[in-house]
């Protein structure tokens, strides 16, 4: 017998995986039907109860499901006992279970058995599920998990089966009814087996014979469940809440502030439009006297939100101090007393306008941080997805701020399992000084009510109440929704019951209404998801807002809504009273320094003054000296550096350079490549004498104040590089030495740009492909709110664009203008852009902090580092106060430290880099010659064309190159060349300045040298230099204004012309957008020279390190290769017998390919070939190779990669493809010699020691290598690409490059910019790598196909008659000739046109008209004119021969056609000419 049945709950289980023994996970039922049928199908018995909800309620979005109401359920069930005992009765009679998703049925009512005590062998009868892969299988709807078929509901299953769909789901009675009739038909159908029904064989031809047609509705009667709760419902209607709507309420409610206590911004990661200035100023706008920002899980924003709110304040203060002022003074007057008109406030006086009497008092305004946690059971349980229910949480104070962050850390950094969670055991930790807000629909209270029930609900405020007392607030909405009213019917009664005040909020995603759209789109983005797709929860659905109702409401409309709950209102100001104004900035926090007991003054301990490390760093500062400048200091030196440490002194910062002394000195300690300095940093000569730089400052004119101004108090900023393979290692250090708990890494935020907010609202609004790319072309490179803008900061943006831009911006508004699906992307798209979209790492900021990190500021983790990530982003960090190192990687230090090595290795040379003179004649001949590829930062085509005009001498040449070549100072370049090679006058505008631009030929180049003119020229201190400097640099005019007078007069008094003064001023102005610092361009050019000295002296070994450097870019590498080939340095393949894990230069001097540049080798298969190389020399075969490398780490795949990559090919006794060839039983030979590798080790390891002592060893024969037919070039060529990523060991085109020289006017990669073949025919030769024949929708046939040249490859597309003309053509591997024609497009893109296309192969034969043979006149003898003919006359054929003689002296040439001899030109013939050094032409 089979007892099919169904059961209806309040609700689904926590865990689903939970043991039935747990009841608080396990919902309750409220229902249970079942059906009791003999083996044949025949009806025995049918029940259907209803339960009393006993201890419990039926929650709403339950009863919203099956319709059963707590009140239906106490007027019309059954009690649980009686129930389940009639069920244990009926189960008794059956053999099988059987439901649909029957498990978790099984689960409920196990449950129930357990909490009642009763007997049952429910969970071990055997179980019949309906909804299983067979009948998923069966039905075949598509969108299940892993590509297979979605498991059917029941009614889908119902459908599947009778064709007829099964309308009232959700009823129990109905639910069984449904079921029996698809498990009856499912085993007349045979989609049981008789083992799961455990019958005889015979059994179904029985069972058709009793039911020989389509199984019949039983014609159960159901009850309508939903309309049986409603009437109920109507007799004993719950009230909505009303309070007395009295005069004395009305007024509450009319003098009451709102402010909005629940606000996302934009860093609730694509959840919210709103930004922090939205949010502050809306909330301004609308005279609210605080907002609170409430981001979901993190506190990103905060820092910045407070600034803006703080300055509000602070204005707003400041406004009332100025009426209450004005006030006094004019009540003063009015009583006929003497008005107090000037106020000293600091050094600043601060006047009284009378005037602000007569102005309002504004209200004061509070940014309130809070934070929305997600709070689950266990945030240190990761075994089942919980993201808990989202609670607000807001700071009443700078203690509840960093409440807030220590949650915030530990939800991100401990709690993070799908979203950031918290529990309540860490809320208990860290509640003091914070407020709670119930929450929105997702909070533990509403979603009880909803979801599990009132009483559990109840339970859950009682808690909260308990930890916050009054703190608790319990938050009330109205967005016109259903479920949100009587989550608030029920909300109003606990807080009259309970005496918990209720607050309005709105739960707010963006900031005005029309926004609504605009946020669905965003939700649409982080989702993936088109906006066509309904709303809704399940598959076909997605996740959005019910209505537009979540944006930021004034005060009046907030009223309007809660006009019958006014305290809902007026308890607002309570929590706004309660939050106290802090600021988030602070002075960075320095970790304490540990200096020797000898410096310690004890008087530190008592003031926290820092007189111990001032001493420390002065006594390593002068002991440095001595080491850089001799024991005995120069007078200038000394007081330099004097200078310098009175200033760190002054400023309080010596712990900052003993921090990165430490660090630095500790990296050239463990061998990491330290840079020479960066940046302004360069510029001290304290840091020189600690090597933290490494270029003398005092040589080079290099300024400290430009470092650290003294006049003005800032912590200084070293930014230092590391070579990049070391630089973990010194933070590794740093996280040793500090504690991992006090370092962390900088946040970065990534936002949509216009370009991309064009792309993600139009996938989402479902714009065409091609159409969305054609918009977000037409963006010119600026934001499309300056784009759209009205303000004079977008018009000069747009003023500042080419003609072609200007025309793009037109289009963009035209389609803007349009209601069409083009301009609604563009409308939306505006809204979009700057939305945050994710988060990343910053490259190079590290923070270190004095104690645990998130005592001081939230932290989250990354997915691609170990280390805590600071929520606050860089913008930010130091005014927080935090100490940040820029710990920069240069790739070019791990290149100089690898050449090294290489020369050590190969000509035991120990070369010290910052011991390379800086004179050197072969060094600068290089620079001279242009010959600057793989020299850092002098490697670009324009640089290398400057470098051999200029033909530096001298080490200020490079610097002040490096500082001229960029965008400004470029147009400089040619006078600077030309003064320097005395073509052109070196003029100074005063003599005063000759001292400070004679170095640069009289041009200013440096932002120093504006500095050092300053103080000479108009007696500028120091610091105000410095200010001059920074002014400009940063464009800061107000400064610029008032410093312009200051140096006026200060020329004037030195004698100084004013109309000179004036120019002077003008030049500097306009140098000021570009201006370079000299102590960063000197320690790049000092890298630089470094580079090219290598590069000149050691070739080869410099090649191999760039090549290695550049291992993971394959273009870089192609790149280098050229400049190998053109400096005639051999590139050779890789070689198990020469070849280390990176590119390196063999015995002949050549580059041997790098084992690590192949795919699939590994770094522990080359370690173990080159240790075993090491220690017993080169290998002899593959038998040798196979028996000696350690197989555990060097695998099949590691050998294949070898073998196609040609890594094998010094083993002269196989080729390639003997390798695999296969035997009778398709074991390939690679494979046979790593077994027999394997064998071999394997009997030497387990060898027993013979009677005479010595091992004894088992000889293998060696496996027979097979013949095997040789791959051709094109295969090898291939396969070596495959592995590689290049051709190594040639390149199919090489045969060819007389064709593309000479017949070819451009190369593939031409097409990477498109707008240049507009109305060009194009030419070019290359081989199809690839290519894809397809059909059109429209059933025309179409291709797309990757053509390669030296060059690079494109994906070319081809269509209609073009493809039909040519189809024949595209066949991988194919050397083809192709013209192609740009014509524009019907959108004003270029459209490639094929015109026409033929084989490489014909193209010499087809093309070449005539060949001309020049010759020297000197070199007309007997000799060359018989070896000329004799070479003539083996390649006859039809083309025309012409030969020029030409005299170079008297510049005298005669053309004389060949009338007698013709010749056949071919690839053979002109490599003979070539070979014989017989200069010629083709055409």
């Amino acid at each position: 017998m089979f007892i099919i049945f169904d059961t209806e709950t309040t609700g689904l289980p926590k865990k689903w995986n939970a043991p039935i023994t747990d009841t608080d996970n396990w919902p309750r039922c409220v229902q249970i039907a079942w059906q009791l049928h003999d083996e044949y199908g025949k009806l025995i018995e049918h029940q259907d109860f209803l339960i009393k909800p006993e201890g419990f309620n039926i929650p709403y979005d339950a009863e919203q499901i099956h319709g059963i109401s707590t009140q239906l359920a106490e007027v019309k069930g059954e009690r649980l006992e009686l129930v389940l005992n009639l069920f244990n009765e009926a189960l008794k009679k059956a053999t099988h279970i059987v439901g649909q998703n029957v498990g978790f049925d099984v689960n409920i009512l196990g449950c129930e058995f357990h909490r009642t005590e009763i007997q049952t062998n429910l969970t071990q009868a055997p179980v019949l599920d309906t909804c299983t892969e067979t009948t998923a299988t069966l039905c075949e709807i598509p969108g299940g998990r892993g590509g297979k078929f979605k498991l059917p509901t029941l009614t889908e299953l119902h459908q599947h089966l009778f064709n007829t769909p099964f309308a009232e789901a959700h009823n129990a009675t109905a639910d069984v009814e449904a079921t029996t009739r698809c498990f009856l038909e499912l085993i007349r159908l045979k989609l049981y087996t008789k083992e799961q029904l455990n019958v005889e064989l015979n059994y179904f031809e029985n069972y058709k014979t009793h039911n020989p047609e389509t199984i019949k509705v039983i014609g159960l009667k159901h009850v309508n469940l939903k309309s049986e709760s409603k009437k109920l419902k109507e007799k004993s209607e719950r009230k909505t809440y009303h309070t007395s709507t009295s005069e004395e309420n009305s007024t509450a409610l009319e003098n009451a502030k709102f402010s909005h206590l629940h606000c996302h911004s934009q860093f609730s990661i694509l959840q919210s439009t709103s930004n922090i200035g939205n949010l502050v100023n809306t909330a301004i706008k609308f005279n609210m006297p605080a907002v609170a920002m409430t981001d979901t899980g993190n506190m990103m924003g905060a820092f910045n939100f407070v600034k803006e709110g703080i300055a509000h304040h602070n204005k707003v203060v400041a406004h009332n101090e100025h009426v209450e002022l004005a006030k006094q003074a004019k009540q003063k007057i009015d009583n006929g007393e003497e008005p107090v008109l000037e106020i000293k406030k600091g050094k600043d006086t601060f006047k009284i306008d009378l005037e602000f009497a007569e102005k309002e008092l504004q209200t004061p305004f509070k940014p309130i941080v809070g934070c929305e946690f997600n709070v689950c059971e266990d945030h240190l349980d990761r075994t089942h997805k919980d993201n808990g229910y989202q609670i607000v949480f807001l700071a009443k104070n700078k203690n509840g701020y960093h409440n807030l962050a220590k949650m915030s850390s530990i939800s991100h950094t401990k709690g993070f399992y799908y979203v950031p969670r918290i529990d309540k055991n860490i809320i208990e930790q860290y509640k003091d000084d914070v407020i709670v807000l119930s929450g929105n629909l997702y909070g533990e209270i509403p979603n009880k009510i909803l979801n599990v029930g009132e009483t559990q609900a109840e339970e859950a405020l009682l808690w909260w109440k308990e930890q916050f007392g009054n703190d608790f607030y319990l938050e009330i909405m109205r967005h016109d929704q259903e479920n949100e009213n009587h989550v608030n019917n029920v909300l109003i009664d606990f807080s009259k019951k309970h005496n918990v005040k209720l607050i309005a909020s709105n739960n707010t995603f963006y900031t005005k209404e029309e926004e609504a759209e605009a946020h669905d789109i965003l939700l649409c983005v982080k989702d993936g998801e088109k906006i066509a797709t309904p709303k809704g929860k399940g598959r076909g659905y997605r996740y959005g807002l019910p209505n537009n109702e979540y944006y930021f409401k004034s005060q009046e409309q907030m009223k309007n809504l809660f006009n019958d709950i006014p305290e809902s209102i007026c308890n607002i100001q309570e929590i706004v009273d309660k939050i106290e104004v802090y600021t988030l900035a602070r002075d960075v926090l320095l970790p304490k320094f540990d200096i020797p007991q000898q410096f310690i003054n004890p008087e530190d301990e008592i003031d926290g003054g820092v007189r111990g490390e001032n001493a420390y760093l002065r006594h390593l500062t002068f002991e440095g000296a001595k080491k850089r400048y001799g024991e005995e200091l120069d007078k200038d030196t000394y007081e330099r550096l004097d200078f310098e440490l009175s200033v760190i002194e002054k400023t309080g910062y010596p712990g900052y350079f003993l921090i990165v002394w430490d660090f630095i000195l500790e990296a050239r300690n463990m061998g990491v490549s330290v840079g020479p300095g960066r940046g302004s940093a360069a510029g001290s000569a304290v840091a020189y004498c600690l090597w933290i730089t490494n270029i003398d400052p005092i040589k080079y004119d290099l300024l400290f104040e430009r470092f650290l101004n003294p006049d003005r108090v800032s912590l200084p900023d070293i930014d230092i590089d590391f070579d990049d393979e070391g630089r973990q290692r010194v933070i590794d250090f740093v996280i040793e030495k500090y504690g991992a708990s006090q370092v962390a890494q900088i946040i970065t935020y990534g936002s949509m740009a216009a370009k991309s907010s064009i792309r993600d609202t139009a996938r989402v609004l479902d714009l065409p492909l091609n159409e969305a790319d054609r918009i977000a072309k037409l963006i010119p490179g600026i934001k499309l709110q300056h784009v759209f803008g009205e303000d004079e900061k977008s018009k000069g943006k747009i003023k500042g664009l080419k003609a072609e831009e200007l025309e793009n911006v037109e289009e963009l508004r035209r389609i803007a203008k349009g209601n069409d699906l083009e301009g609604q992307t563009i409308k939306q798209a505006r809204n979009l852009e700057g939305s945050l979209r994710n988060t990343g790492i910053h490259a190079c900021g590290v923070i270190i902090t004095p104690e645990k990190i998130t005592n001081l500021i939230p932290v989250a983790t990354a997915k691609d580092s170990d280390m805590y990530v600071t929520q606050f982003d860089n913008n930010v960090v130091e005014s927080a106060g935090l100490l940040k190192m820029d710990f920069l990687g240069l790739k070019t230090l791990t290149l100089i430290k690898d050449t090294v090595k290489i020369v050590k290795a190969k000509h035991n040379i120990d070369l010290v880099p910052d011991e390379f003179p800086l004179d050197d004649k072969k060094t600068y001949e290089l620079f001279q010659r242009g010959e600057t590829i793989g020299v850092f930062q002098y490697e670009s085509p324009g640089m290398q064309k400057h470098m051999k005009s200029l033909k530096p001498t001298e080490f200020a040449d490079l610097i002040a190159m490096n500082a001229l070549y960029r965008p400004g100072p470029m147009e400089y370049i040619p006078s600077f060349i030309d003064r320097k090679h005395g073509r052109e006058e070196i003029t100074y505008d005063l003599e005063d300045m000759e001292e400070y631009l004679k170095e640069t030929y009289g041009i200013t180049v440096y932002q120093e040298q504006v500095m050092l003119l300053s103080q000479k020229l108009a007696n500028f201190t120091k610091g105000e230099a410095d200010m001059l400097r920074k002014a400009m640099g940063k464009k800061i005019f107000a400064l610029l204004e008032k410093l312009k007078p200051k140096f006026i007069e200060g020329g004037k008094s030195n004698n100084h012309p004013e109309s000179v003064l004036e120019k002077i001023w003008k030049d500097w102005e306009a140098f000021a957008a570009y201006a370079f610092n000299k102590s960063h361009s000197t320690c790049y050019a000092y890298i630089a020279y470094q580079t090219a000295y290598l590069k000149a002296h050691y070739p080869a070994e410099y090649m191999a390190s760039v090549l290695s450097n550049n291992m993971n870019d394959i273009k870089q590498v192609t790149f280098f290769m050229e400049e190998c080939k053109r400096a005639d340095i051999p590139v050779l393949g890789p070689d198990v017998n020469e070849s280390y894990y990176k590119f390196a230069v063999n015995n002949e001097g050549a580059i041997r390919f790098g084992m690590g540049a192949i795919k699939g080798v590994g770094a522990a298969a080359v370690e173990a070939i080159i240790n075993e190389r090491k220690k017993n020399g080169h290998y002899t075969s593959i038998f040798d190779l196979t028996k000696r490398v350690d197989l555990r780490a060097c695998n099949k795949k590691a050998f294949d990669g070898l073998v196609l990559a040609g890594g094998l090919d010094s083993f002269s006794n196989a080729h390639r493809a003997q390798y695999y060839s296969q035997d009778e039983k398709g074991v390939t030979f690679i494979e046979k010699a790593i077994r027999f590798g394997n064998k071999y080790q394997e009997n030497k390891n387990s060898a027993q020691v013979s009677l005479f002592g010595e091992a004894s060893e088992i000889q293998f024969p060696e496996p027979e290598i097979p013949e095997a037919k040789k791959w051709g070039m094109m295969e090898e060529l291939s396969k070596e690409k495959e592995l590689v990523g290049i051709y190594i060991s040639g390149h199919p085109l090489d045969d060819f490059k007389t064709e593309i020289k000479y017949f070819c006017n451009a190369e593939v990669a031409v097409f990477q910019n498109q707008a240049q073949l507009l109305n060009r025919d194009v030419s070019i030769g290359g081989i199809i790598t690839g290519v894809e024949h397809r059909i059109a929708k429209n059933g025309k046939g179409w291709a797309s196909f990757t053509f390669e040249d030296y060059s690079g490859s494109y994906d070319f597309r081809i269509f209609g008659e073009e493809y039909l003309r040519f189809k024949h053509f595209l066949v991988p591997n194919s050397f083809l000739y192709i013209k192609i024609f740009g014509k524009k497009g019907w959108n004003d893109d270029v459209r490639l046109s094929f015109t026409n296309m033929e084989l490489l192969q014909d193209v010499l034969e087809s093309y070449s008209k005539k060949l001309t043979i020049n010759i020297q006149i000197n070199d007309i003898n007997k000799l060359n004119i018989q070896k000329i003919n004799k070479l003539l006359t083996s390649y006859k054929g039809q083309k025309v021969l012409t030969f020029v003689v030409y005299d170079t002296e008297e510049k005298l040439k005669l053309t004389m056609p060949s009338r007698k001899i013709k010749v056949a030109i071919s690839n053979e013939f002109l490599n003979e000419l070539e070979q014989q050094h017989i200069n010629f032409k083709l055409n």
